[in-house]
């Protein structure tokens, strides 16, 4: 694994710059521990402060300031996304290894399951979730939720290199060596999939990231917990663009966007680093 980090900083640009805005977003939300204010609090300033040397993001007109409140909610907001993509890998890489490991009627069963589910639009399931259970509909059930929606795609790619590894001799021996299935996947299987699923949770965490800002801006999460879906959403209720207070809704958004191309550039990297051709393109070969 190490070597596979010094390879891609080394030989590919794209990786080291996501590395360095990703360790960015890293440094706001630590950051966020040495907050002065309680990230719930308002009025605890000034309201409608421009960016100044006193407030270096401005202040909200709901008296809090923006970048002590930026820098909590990207920590709620990644935080999301983590646990969105950490259970999602889980079954994901469960049901792939399974799927393609045991085959026949399984491996049949498994993957009707699983495309019937892909096939399944989720925002308009989670947004009628939230609105049916909305009392009951908490943050972290809200995340679960998505979690349990967004693993089919990445399941299917990691069962098409499942399929390949059942087949190869290392397979063969490990099974007459007396190797119960489970060893099997995690010992010899899983190390082979690590790549497509380091690729696949840098895109699940974009996809769950986007997902938690879309509902939150719509009001259809805890609004009162700080993410940067809600400081959007409350900077529309306050009407900050048309009084003028473009701060509140600017700044959020760069540092969303700074986080989204961070995650982007080591997805596509590591996806460039799976493919050999690529890989030794890049090192001169």
């Amino acid at each position: 694994m190490f070597k596979v980090l010094r390879d891609l900083l080394r030989y590919n640009k794209e990786f080291l710059l996501g590395t360095i805005l990703i360790c960015i977003i890293l440094a706001l939300i630590a950051a966020s521990f040495f907050s002065p204010y309680d990230e719930n609090a308002i009025y605890v300033v000034a309201p409608d402060m421009p960016p100044s040397a006193e407030f270096w993001l401005g202040t909200t007109s709901r008296g809090q300031e923006v970048f002590w409140q930026i820098a909590a909610s990207m920590r709620n907001t990644l935080f999301f996304g983590i646990i969105v993509a950490f259970v999602s890998r889980i079954i994901a890489i469960a049901v792939g290894l399974i799927s393609g490991y045991i085959g026949g009627r399984t491996d049949q069963i498994i993957m009707a399951v699983n495309d019937t589910l892909g096939a399944l639009p989720n925002i308009p399931i989670l947004l009628l979730l939230v609105f049916v259970l909305r009392d009951q509909m908490t943050w972290f059930m809200l995340a679960i939720t998505a979690a349990l929606l967004g693993w089919t795609h990445d399941s299917r790619l990691i069962r098409s290199v499942a399929l390949s590894l059942r087949h190869r001799e290392f397979t063969r021996h490990a099974v007459f060596s007396g190797m119960r299935t489970r060893q099997i996947l995690i010992r010899e299987h899983l190390p082979y999939v690590m790549p497509i699923v380091f690729f696949t949770t840098m895109n699940n965490l974009i996809w769950a990231i986007g997902l938690e800002v879309t509902l939150s801006v719509l009001g259809f999460s805890d609004i009162n917990r700080p993410t940067i879906g809600g400081m959007i959403y409350w900077a529309n209720a306050h009407s900050a663009m048309v009084s003028g207070v473009w701060w509140w809704v600017a700044f959020p958004m760069l540092f969303v966007v700074v986080l989204f191309l961070g995650l982007f550039m080591l997805a596509m990297s590591v996806n460039e680093y799976i493919d050999p051709r690529s890989r030794l393109a890049r090192m001169g070969a």
